[in-house]
């Protein structure tokens, strides 16, 4: 019989590392477009997506805790995993807003 956790475990990290590394890839294009037309909107957008990718590494890195921390302490890391969501998205409202 096949156990299928530890091959659904494995895609799901797989997956998690495809999302962070497209949110590193647009963080370089913002970036790259910001170098090359120096605009407070790129830099808005290079902040957010900065953010944004900080977030996305968060919340891989809480997710990996699981069960094996307390619920208060996973609760606190989620908290503080929408922060950078929080400033990423802001800043990227800035730059389309503006």
């Amino acid at each position: 019989m096949v156990v299928v956790e530890p091959i659904v475990r494995i895609v799901l990290t797989l997956m998690r590392f495809v999302v962070f590394g497209l949110s590193l890839g647009l963080t370089l294009i913002s970036f790259q477009a910001y170098r090359k037309k120096q605009s407070q909107r790129l830099q808005y957008a290079f902040v957010g997506f900065a953010f944004i990718s900080m977030g996305v590494a968060i919340s891989s890195v809480i997710t990996q805790l699981g069960s094996e921390a307390a619920q208060l302490i996973i609760l606190f890391f989620q908290m503080v995993e929408t922060v950078p969501f929080i400033i990423g998205f802001s800043m990227l409202y800035l730059s389309l807003y503006r």
